[in-house]
């Protein structure tokens, strides 16, 4: 073990915490979004690209009938607040406000292809559980898996929602 990884293990050890200190550097976002779209590979870019495209023109401004362009009609989804197929998830869509298409996607850190998958990197400002008043970024993150040109699959951190107090 190096001398400087004993000296962690040990303060984790003696004090609960490392000795490093717990600072957090926050999430920074894309500042260039078409370099993201770039691959050597064109299939990986091209699904880059259907991913983008379709986050933008369909999720962001809530426009259902585009989905169509995008989706697969046997969709699938793992998120258990969206329900599965492509007509669920636009009856979904329809739910959400109506908006112009963005130039660029808001927040967005990164986008990653590997074979047929996709992940978009957002980042995300929460409120300090210690503070309210303050907010700390973190990274939320959605996949989707590609085939034959079309999203046919999605992942996120979704997850259900407690009931209301009554």
């Amino acid at each position: 073990m190096s001398r400087k990884l004993a000296i962690l293990a040990a303060g984790v050890l003696l004090v609960g915490v490392p000795l490093i200190g717990n600072a957090q550097v926050p999430v920074a976002v894309a500042t260039d979004q078409a370099a993201l779209l770039k691959s050597s590979d064109p299939k990986l870019a091209a699904n880059k690209k259907l991913v983008y495209d379709f986050w933008r023109e369909v999720f962001l401004t809530g426009n259902a009938d585009l989905a169509t362009k995008y989706m697969a009609e046997g969709y699938i989804q793992h998120n258990p607040g969206v329900p599965t197929g492509r007509a669920a998830f636009q009856n979904f869509v329809k739910t959400r406000p109506k908006a112009a298409v963005p130039a660029t996607i808001p927040n967005l850190v990164t986008i990653r292809a590997e074979g047929d998958l996709v992940i978009l990197a957002f980042k995300r400002d929460l409120p300090e559980p210690t503070d309210p008043s303050k907010t700390y970024s973190t990274t939320w993150f959605d996949m989707f898996r590609v085939e034959n040109g079309m999203v046919v699959e999605h992942w996120d951190y979704g997850t259900k929602a407690a009931p209301a107090a009554k």
